[in-house]
């Protein structure tokens, strides 16, 4: 099962970042991306509810496939009702783990929990297993420089 180390976000700073607000074009270059127009907060635009929002690392490679790798910092908002498809962290028999969530057997009290990366096979749950959605995957932040 991937594990997910949860840390609180500290949001008694401010983190203003220069940002190119008319885009950064991913076809030919622009020497427009060379002005700065303004800045962002990370945390006003990664958090919409602060006291539900919490930052987890992920331990593991069962999300891969949805472009989740060891290592990436999860986003996770408590806040957010999950639906069928969405990414969740959840706490199952003792521990947490990073899912797809599939609602589409909830009537039959069967939820199931489904990896992104076809060596993992899918978890059923059933009434009788210890199970919570702990919180919703709002953002995935990645490293894309691997250099120590």
């Amino acid at each position: 099962m991937n594990e997910v180390e949860l840390l609180t976000p500290d949001l008694t700073h401010e983190l203003e970042l220069p940002f190119a607000g008319g885009g950064i074009r991913a076809g030919f270059p622009s020497p427009a991306q060379d002005y700065m127009e303004e800045s962002l907060d990370l945390n006003n635009e990664l958090i919409a509810n602060p006291v539900a929002t919490f930052y987890g690392r992920v331990k593991g490679n069962s999300m891969t496939d949805a472009g989740v790798d060891d290592g990436d910092i999860l986003v996770i908002d408590r806040s957010i009702e999950p639906h069928d498809g969405d990414m969740v962290v959840c706490f199952l028999d003792g521990e947490f783990t990073l899912k797809y969530i599939d609602f589409s057997m909830k009537k039959s009290g069967i939820i199931w929990l489904v990896p992104a990366n076809p060596d993992y096979d899918r978890i059923k749950i059933t009434p009788e297993r210890d199970f919570r959605i702990w919180g919703v995957v709002s953002y995935t932040i990645k490293k894309r420089i691997n250099r120590g």
